[in-house]
């Protein structure tokens, strides 16, 4: 049991459901790297949502908004985190969620497959059952993509991913956005949106841009879009980022 006056409270909670999510079976080992890697650039800014992580976030659901097909993929970090705000955010915004796994085996995407229909998604895409196609660039298993999910989505937000995927999936004409802690990372910097923020916190705060968002005029939400600069916006990011004496 962890004390609530514990001064890492909240980042012992997350720990402690990757930790059950690797003992679970469906969370990769590497998993657990990569999230101490982001944990580390969470508290650098102060385990708080910056203003240029919100300003992202606003054109991120703008775009996700305006999709024809919008689609979140989902991994297992993401799904050990957040996977009841990943629902909610997609039933607002009307995405599609697709399982894409890097260490994707038969046994890891059942399990994920089986949490979701727990948490009341049923449609989940990605699954062992789906009819999937691939990406010739991708020479890894996050090649595979639905056939009516990720392979012919126009918008895919792809939180916690890794670089080379961003890269091919835009090369192929997608809009990506990213959640991502590290400003420096590939995934960061090849996609058009890139969020650094804790998905944990992000999710739900796009889920009430999305709310008031879905109200505006359509013009509104393109000039977000529009006026949006990737590059300067991970530029003031990385000033949020701050060495605690």
């Amino acid at each position: 049991m962890i004390p609530k006056s514990h001064p890492r409270y909240e980042s012992l909670l997350l720990r402690d459901k990757m930790v059950k999510a690797s003992q679970a079976g469906y969370l990769a080992d590497s998993a657990l790297i990569a999230h101490g890697r982001g944990e580390a650039f969470d508290y650098l800014i102060g385990e708080k949502t910056t203003y240029p992580a919100k300003r992202a976030m606003y054109v991120a659901v703008a775009a996700l908004l305006l999709s024809n097909n919008p689609v979140i993929s989902v991994n297992g970090n993401a799904t050990a985190l957040a996977i009841d705000e990943i629902i909610e955010f997609a039933n607002t915004i009307k995405a599609k969620i697709e399982i894409n796994l890097f260490y994707r085996t038969n046994e890891r995407v059942r399990l994920i497959t089986q949490l979701y229909k727990d948490h009341g998604y049923k449609n989940i895409l990605g699954s062992l059952e789906d009819e999937m196609e691939y990406f010739d660039e991708i020479e890894n298993n996050r090649a595979s993509a639905s056939k009516t999910g990720i392979y012919v989505a126009d918008t895919i937000l792809i939180p916690l991913e890794d670089g080379d995927r961003a890269e091919i999936l835009k090369k192929n004409g997608k809009n990506i956005i990213t959640i991502d802690l590290n400003p420096l990372s590939r995934t960061s910097k090849m996609s058009d949106v890139s969020i650094m923020d804790n998905i944990v916190r992000a999710i739900p705060f796009m889920t009430k841009i999305a709310e008031d968002l879905k109200t505006q005029d359509k013009q509104i939400l393109i000039e977000l879009v529009n006026d949006f600069d990737n590059e300067e916006n991970l530029k003031e990011s990385l000033e949020q980022i701050k060495i605690k004496e």
